[in-house]
């Protein structure tokens, strides 16, 4: 047999590839950046070449590493789904989610108990990590993000379609009367991490291009936004489906348009996991449901 690298090496090159973050990948597999550098490259002194261009902080794939990432990803994938088919017992299915917080405790655990009840032998493993798509086909299998645009490589559905709500509590409002886009000049504007672009789409069309707002503070939890703004700390420009899925007593939203999101919740796998009875049977129970 000829000589293969470390598993562990070649594991820790794919992590970093599909996430492209040391850190992120250090995280995953529980690692310290020193422990994770040493295993790159005890891979790439043994392919005699450099695999990454390295800039301050980033890592990226080069020439090289991606022919050799294109070669052994699909080959460590197979390996991991018979590793895993050989370790269930053939009676439940388990199905490695990710999703996040927000939505996974306003829209999808309350309908959870309907999926249980239709498929009893289906298990779900929930990752509430951010940029759940990096980490399809590595530590999960499907996931449901929120996003302007899906990576066109993937398999995806669009889940909604959202409307953008400026949100504060009643006091703020009543106190700074907040009645027009206008008054939200030097206040503090909370805007979650993964729709950076929110808030300058929402002053687009209500007509302030060039509103200043005190700061913008940024958030990547939902709930976090909602109890922020619930507390005085801002306004939250964010999807009014939260709002109204909240039914918070201590906040209240301002003004009244309709402005449509960039921004969509998705379902997004690879291509090949559609082939998973599990990613399958949760995917048409999801497009079904009302959620």
């Amino acid at each position: 047999m000829r000589r293969l690298p470390p598993l562990r090496s070649l594991e820790a090159f794919v992590r970093v590839a599909r996430m492209g973050s040391a850190k992120a990948a250090a995280n995953e597999l529980a690692l310290s950046a020193p422990a994770l550098s040493r295993r790159l490259k005890a891979l790439e002194d043994f392919v005699g070449k450099p695999l990454f261009d390295r800039k301050s902080q980033s890592m990226i794939l080069n020439a090289d590493g991606k022919i050799l990432l294109d070669a052994v990803s699909p080959a460590l994938d197979a390996m991991a789904e018979a590793v895993e088919d050989l370790a269930s017992d053939g009676n439940n299915f388990r199905l490695r989610l990710g999703v996040l917080p927000l939505f996974g405790s306003q829209r999808l655990i309350p309908k959870l108990p309907e999926l249980r009840r239709i498929y009893p032998k289906l298990h779900i493993d929930v990752d509430t990590s951010a940029h759940a798509e990096k980490l399809l086909g590595d530590v999960i299998d499907a996931a449901i993000i929120i996003t302007d645009k899906v990576d066109p490589s993937l398999y995806s559905v669009r889940l909604d379609q959202n409307m953008v709500y400026a949100i504060a509590s009643r006091t703020l409002a009543a106190e700074h009367k907040l009645e027009r886009p206008e008054d939200l000049t030097g206040q503090t504007i909370l805007v979650h991490s993964e729709m950076p672009e929110i808030f300058k789409a929402w002053c687009a069309e209500v007509n302030v291009p060039n509103l200043r707002p005190a700061s913008i503070d940024h958030m990547d939890s939902g709930p976090l936004m909602l109890e922020a703004a619930a507390n005085g700390l801002g306004v939250a420009i964010m999807h009014g489906s939260h709002f109204s899925d909240a039914r918070d007593p201590r906040l209240t939203r301002l003004f009244n348009f309709e402005i449509q999101s960039p921004y969509s919740y998705w379902f997004v796998c690879r291509h090949r996991d559609m082939r998973k009875r599990v990613v399958r049977l949760f995917h048409d129970w999801l497009i079904k449901t009302d959620i």
